[in-house]
């Protein structure tokens, strides 16, 4: 693979051809009403928070619209002030309230201090060749050229889907025997870069709708009362079809990077 890594700020025809990346995430994830407010706004605020990784030539096409090389990763991380009086500790609620900090800050003209991931993405015909990993480290990297000396990563176990009954409070903190390294790949790929796990996010993001929506995303009837074990969820989805709505709350792991 010849992998070119840039910044969006220094390729910025590649904002839209990035979000076509086929993916493997599932559809709820994308109605986080948190998510769906300010992702996009990291590519037009951020945009040297952004990471796109192309396999093939670096220059723009002629025609200025489609980029040559193929897209196969995104990286996006946003800078937030984490040493205010009323924050200091990492947030409960994870992913959302990060983005939330970000863009307050940059509202109101906040210094940051600290840089939080926020998405890795690869490419659906890319993956098993280690790109997760290499983007994590450019985005390490990005931030400390941007003179942060902190990354830290809300992070999606991305076997816990596998357990969804499974606490959250055992599975982030879970090793192998073998090598004491973390049972989840995508928390042993952030402890091998040098991240340290420190707690759980038990409210990161929150997805809400109703029943019919949830029929929609996931295929999935929705018509009792209790929990519902949705594909791609890490913990079941409650659902009151009773009262015509359900909502899904996932944990994430907060791991802090020294870079």
């Amino acid at each position: 693979m010849d992998l070119h890594i840039t910044t969006l700020a220094e390729r910025p025809e590649l904002a839209g051809p990035m979000w076509q990346m086929k993916d493997l995430w599932p559809e709820f994830m994308m109605y986080d009403p948190v998510g769906w407010a300010n992702v996009g706004r990291i590519v037009s605020e951020f945009p040297e928070f952004v990471l796109v990784a192309t396999d093939g030539p670096t220059e723009p096409a002629t025609d200025d619209v489609n980029p040559t090389g193929k897209i196969v990763a995104r990286a996006l991380s946003v800078p937030f002030r984490l040493q205010e009086a009323d924050r200091r500790e990492l947030p409960d609620t994870g992913w959302d309230q990060v983005l939330l900090w970000a863009f307050s800050d940059l509202r109101h003209g906040r210094t940051p201090d600290t840089v939080s991931a926020i998405e890795v993405t690869v490419e659906k015909s890319a993956l098993g060749q280690g790109l997760s990993g290499t983007m994590l480290a450019e985005m390490r990297a990005n931030a400390a050229r941007l003179g942060f000396s902190e990354v830290v990563a809300p992070v999606r176990p991305n076997a816990k889907h596998l357990e969804p009954e499974a606490s959250i409070h055992e599975y982030a903190f879970r090793t192998r025997e073998s090598d004491g390294l973390p049972h989840d790949p995508w928390l042993r790929v952030h402890v091998r870069a040098g991240g340290t796990i420190e707690k759980v996010a038990p409210a990161s993001m929150t997805v809400g709708g109703s029943v019919e929506q949830w029929r929609k995303w996931t295929r999935k009837p929705f018509d009792t009362d209790g929990p519902v074990e949705v594909d791609g969820a890490l913990v079941p989805v409650h659902c009151e079809a009773s009262r015509g709505y359900a909502v899904y709350v996932e944990p994430n792991v907060w791991v802090r990077h020294r870079v």
